[in-house]
């Protein structure tokens, strides 16, 4: 009997969870079950230093992040929801200045600007700076770890971006 009641408590409570209108995933990301599709566009590099290959790299890895991330369905054009934006800044700035006036660490920044529009709910529409760095060994040359660093640098832009518009904190 007592095991019968539970049954019945655990089956109402499943009923109810999948009757709600946001869905739930592990990560924390919460997207209304009328979004279906997303569409980020080229982010161009406006950055007054330019690294190459830095647009392609963080326009992918955006898109790669929602669709891992998420159920939503990545559309070349007309998504529920947009990303679009461009690349701020890149900059690379000595760190830690020592007693003889040299740098031990180095700090490579990447700053996004990133507007994102929900055309289902308009009213969710934002627009923010979104940035992150990682310091290396000044006794490295920055073209032997520029690549390692930006991808660090660029996965945490996502995953900011990405909480942003899917976490309600």
């Amino acid at each position: 009997m007592m095991m019968m009641n539970k049954l019945w408590i655990y089956l109402a409570l499943i009923i109810g969870l999948s009757a709600c209108s946001v869905r739930l995933t592990l990560n924390g990301a919460s997207v209304p079950d009328n979004l279906k599709t997303f569409t980020v566009q080229y982010f161009e590099n406006r950055a007054p230093l330019i690294n190459p290959i830095l647009s392609q790299t963080f326009t992918e890895a955006l898109k790669d992040r929602i669709t891992n991330e998420s159920r939503l369905v990545l559309e070349s054009q007309n998504g529920d929801i947009d990303f679009s934006g461009e690349i701020t800044g890149y900059s690379i700035k000595p760190m830690a200045i020592q007693a003889d006036a040299i740098s031990a660490e180095t700090r490579l920044t990447v700053t996004v600007k990133v507007r994102y529009r929900n055309f289902k709910s308009p009213k969710d529409n934002w627009e923010s700076q979104f940035k992150a760095y990682e310091d290396y060994s000044s006794e490295q040359n920055i073209n032997d770890v520029e690549e390692e660093l930006v991808t660090l640098i660029v996965e945490q832009i996502t995953e900011d971006i990405f909480n942003k518009a899917f976490s309600d904190w």
